[in-house]
């Protein structure tokens, strides 16, 4: 709908993703008039929500960096199914953000420092995106007591990132470790060249991301959300403070604001005159389309590929890889390609019984800190404006509890965690 220019909302909400949508359903419960301002469909395919893994993992507490990192480096962009590729020049503006990438993960005492408030805001993920289902009428989307597969060519592999686990372990966070047949008992068409599995049970799952995003936007739209089809433009500010959201389709006159516009907050924040260090870790998924294919009973993390499988309603999805190259550049299709030959190295019979299987690609753009930790808090230059934002890798799975802590802080409320870690004063 167009803006209404005669209306003051209590929040205006700029973006249409999961994160944006979260936030939407905590603030409408509690009887704020909302205006969502997007200028694509909900779970539509521009978003970074329509093609993610699916993954509820709340155990995904460690940064994508860590000490030494800078060693595989070399090798990773060497090679051509490698999980990273930098593509010049776009990389070169992006050089600031990858020396941040490297010292925020440099020490062994950033990493904990980092997990330990990750794991604040992803603890009991799965359960909090179980109650909006049943809330949203999309029990059938969302499993929380699937767990979740990491699985490893053989133990030796794992050792080498023992690191890691020992984090999470620390953080209370049970992982069982599987032999072979144990691991092949749990997926018995998984590649024999994965020897040695780690199964964390209090992880879930989402079956169908974009589905999900559409189910919560249904909901909405039946109780008085008000959606403007429209780009938001910047910020009005009157003495010192919000007035309106300026858009496309003219101002929307708002008492606060939230920015959970994905990659697309960053310059939001620079129109505000704030510090926010986005960058886009594009990622690609290769998806095999139809019922009755031989793909993992457990979503799985090839943990020698770097991308994740996961047999959702509509066929099995294979995501992963980063590549930073803005987000102008096209898209580079033979990265999907790369994805898809994982996908097949790793479960060889997938398409055994259905060899005509069509499948589909994907491009998306995760909104990343250089810390690994997103944006969440109020604007330094105008506290009426709250950032939601810089998901990174765990945009779906801590959406729920991001949902919470922001309406929480936009109505006065004291929030679920401590906010601290999450400011953009850090910046």
């Amino acid at each position: 709908m167009p803006a209404d220019s005669s209306f003051v909302y209590d929040v205006a909400i700029i973006g249409g993703g999961i994160v944006a949508h979260q936030i939407a359903l905590q603030l409408l419960a509690r009887g704020q008039r909302i205006a969502l301002i997007d200028d694509g469909p909900p779970g539509g395919r521009q978003a970074a929500s329509f093609g993610n893994a699916g993954w509820l993992s709340s155990h995904s507490v460690m940064p994508p960096a860590y000490p030494g990192v800078w060693k595989q480096i070399p090798r990773w962009l060497l090679d051509p199914l490698g999980p990273l590729t930098v593509r010049m020049p776009q990389a070169l503006r992006a050089t600031p953000w990858l020396l941040n990438y490297l010292r925020a993960a440099s020490t062994p005492e950033k990493v904990r420092r980092t997990a330990a408030a990750l794991r604040t805001l992803l603890k009991d993920a799965p359960a909090l995106h179980a109650a909006v289902a049943d809330q949203v009428g999309a029990q059938d989307l969302i499993d929380a007591h699937s767990g979740l597969l990491h699985a490893f060519p053989d133990r030796a592999f794992y050792e080498r990132s023992r690191f890691g686990w020992d984090v999470r372990r620390s953080l209370g966070i049970e992982v069982q470790e599987l032999d072979a047949p144990a691991l092949h008992a749990l997926e018995p068409y998984l590649s024999r060249d994965y020897r040695f599995g780690l199964f964390v049970p209090e992880a879930g799952r989402c079956r169908q991301p974009a589905a999900y995003v559409q189910r919560i936007a249904a909901h909405l739209d039946a109780h008085g959300l008000q959606r403007v089809t429209a780009q938001a433009r910047g910020f009005d500010l009157r003495n010192g403070r919000l007035a309106a959201v300026r858009t496309t389709q003219g101002a929307i006159a708002c008492r606060q604001a939230v920015v959970a516009a994905g990659i697309g907050s960053r310059g939001l924040a620079d129109a505000l005159g704030d510090r926010l260090p986005l960058e886009s870790e594009r990622g690609y998924h290769a998806m095999v389309l139809g019922e009755g294919l031989r793909g993992p009973q457990v979503p799985v993390m090839l943990e020698d590929r770097k991308v994740i499988v996961h047999q959702m309603q509509h066929g099995v999805r294979c995501a992963g890889q980063v590549e930073i190259a803005g987000t102008r550049a096209a898209p580079r299709w033979q990265r999907a390609d790369v994805v898809r030959l994982h996908l097949l190295a790793a479960f060889p019979t997938l398409c055994a019984d259905r060899p005509d299987a069509a499948t589909d690609q994907w491009l998306g753009h995760r909104p990343s800190t250089y810390d690994g930790l997103p944006a969440i808090g109020p604007s330094p230059r105008c506290p009426q404006v709250v950032y939601a934002c810089g998901h990174g890798h765990v945009g779906l799975v801590g959406s729920a509890r991001t949902g919470r802590v922001v309406a929480q802080l936009l109505t006065g409320e004291a929030t679920d965690i401590d906010l601290a870690p999450f400011s953009l004063q850090r910046f």
